[in-house]
């Protein structure tokens, strides 16, 4: 059985819920409805409902609050790997609130700076790094970097760099939120050596533009040029995904063109959900453009659909 470990933060998400009379003033309170949500934790849970033979593992600390209770009973209801969720004793989940425009695009407000999973190297030892090792792909984002401490980051390059040692792929997609960073050259520094531990890369030219200031797949193909990937996949918005691929004696590209979605609700886990798709194809067995086109129907089901996680019985209508 493939296995895959996925580190990042899970947080408690706050969404309005659908307005219980249209004569209720802007200025008027909201209900919310509450789950649980995290572009990490999104790829796994589409990953892992799409290829049910695959192992997919959080690596996460959460609280020992209500809140986290639910959010690990969240994670076994989807199959997910638990026995890498620590338990921190005096953190509790961060939490997000996120508004929708009419075109589907999303805004956040943050409450995570008390937020359990951002110490999670503190739990991470030498046997912790010894059974990640067995895995097949480890994978974390640019958030899941982000939320690591400042002063734990020498210290998640050192297991990073054991893993890949151990034979472990890594895996890392871009996902740029500038609130997690002091400014963006330390953003930068650090997506750096990700790009240069990483086996596969998932950025999405959105992303490459606000940090890197390149804004064209053929500017971001230059950029990586640098780097010995093995794969490197441009999520090109609604356009198209550019797939390139590299061994000692072989380079190849591909471009896989995306079918456009007439109605979009909520783009909240697109490149998440993309992700899940891919990696999981691939540990399936699947060619790199197969796995793209996958990815792409997922992600395009995924954004007609409120919420960062589709409701389980209407994806399994549509993948199952």
């Amino acid at each position: 059985m493939k296995n895959i470990y996925l580190l990042g933060e899970c947080m408690v998400e706050l969404m309005t819920a659908p307005a219980q009379t249209e004569q209720a003033p802007s200025s008027a309170p909201k209900d919310l409805k509450q789950s649980f949500a995290g572009d990490v934790f999104n790829t796994a849970v589409y990953l892992k409902r799409l290829f049910k033979d695959t192992q997919v593992n959080m690596v996460t600390a959460v609280g020992n609050d209500q809140f986290s209770d639910d959010m690990v009973s969240f994670f076994e209801a989807e199959h997910l790997g638990t026995d890498f969720v620590f338990r921190s004793e005096d953190k509790i989940p961060g939490l997000y609130a996120i508004q929708l425009d009419e075109h589907g695009e999303r805004s956040f407000t943050y409450w995570r700076n008390n937020s359990a999973a951002r110490t999670i190297m503190s739990f991470i030892n030498d046997d912790t790094i010894s059974t990640l090792s067995e895995g097949d792909i480890f994978f974390f984002s640019g958030i899941s970097l982000g939320v690591v401490l400042p002063e734990d980051r020498e210290k998640f390059w050192c297991f990073i760099s054991k893993l890949k040692v151990a034979g472990v792929k890594i895996a890392f997609d871009l996902n740029y939120r500038h609130q997690l960073w002091a400014s963006k050259q330390e953003a930068r520094e650090q997506f750096s050596i990700a790009f240069k531990a990483a086996d596969i890369l998932l950025p999405g030219v959105d992303d490459f533009a606000a940090i890197f200031e390149l804004d064209t797949v053929e500017a971001i193909i230059d950029y990586f040029n640098q780097y010995e990937y093995q794969e490197l996949i441009i999520k090109n918005g609604e356009q198209n995904v550019y797939c390139l691929s590299q061994t000692a004696s072989d380079k190849k590209q591909d471009i896989v063109d995306v079918t456009p979605v007439e109605h979009v609700v909520d783009t909240t886990s697109a490149g998440d959900s993309f992700n899940g798709g891919y990696l999981g194809a691939r540990m399936a067995g699947h060619s790199i453009s197969q796995s793209v086109e996958l990815a792409n129907q997922v992600a395009g089901f995924v954004i007609q659909h409120k919420g960062a996680i589709v409701d389980k019985s209407a994806f399994s209508s549509r993948f199952n």
